[in-house]
């Protein structure tokens, strides 16, 4: 009778050890999942579409940076930036010399690309998109060797905003 409940013990305590050890490869293949996440971004190459004025070349210097860093951009040029900026809801403080659309994310401005990644891996709910609200010095597309300090600025339909990430001293 021993040696019977020993064998089951054993086979039990075996069945744990083999679903803890499935359990804990399991949650680690989950944690290096955003690093994946992050490098298919860069090697599909994420499609954005980008308005601009035929006439700015920051924007142009803009759309570079994000095809540098894996975006697969889709310049549109317009004079009519104020309607495109109104159709997809951009309020008036965010605004900037350019509006990009990802599906229904709105970009507004210089946003840097590692910031947009960081937006489409961790959405935010109720927002819009991201905006980098006028011309900042410094900011990508806009290097001109002054640097500004600025925010990135996460928005709603609502109006309502908060910072996403914050360059000082970059």
């Amino acid at each position: 009778m021993k040696t019977k409940k020993l064998a089951l013990f054993t086979g039990v305590a075996a069945v744990v050890l083999v679903a803890g050890a499935t359990t804990l490869a399991i949650q680690a293949d989950e944690s290096a999942e955003p690093s994946s996440a992050v490098a298919s971004t860069a090697e599909t190459g994420t499609a954005i579409t980008i308005y601009k004025s035929p006439n700015c070349s920051c924007c142009q210097s803009w759309a570079e940076h994000l095809a540098a860093n894996g975006f697969e951009t889709d310049i549109v040029e317009t004079d009519n930036l104020n309607q495109i900026k109104q159709t997809h809801g951009v309020p008036r403080e965010m605004a900037s010399c350019h509006t990009a659309l990802i599906g229904d994310l709105v970009i507004e401005g210089h946003v840097p690309a590692d910031d947009i990644v960081a937006y489409l891996e961790n959405p935010q709910f109720n927002t819009l998109g991201l905006s980098v609200p006028g011309m900042v010095q410094g900011s990508p597309g806009m290097e001109t060797g002054r640097k500004e300090d600025y925010q990135v600025i996460a928005f709603s339909a609502n109006g309502q905003q908060r910072v996403f990430r914050e360059y000082k001293d970059y």
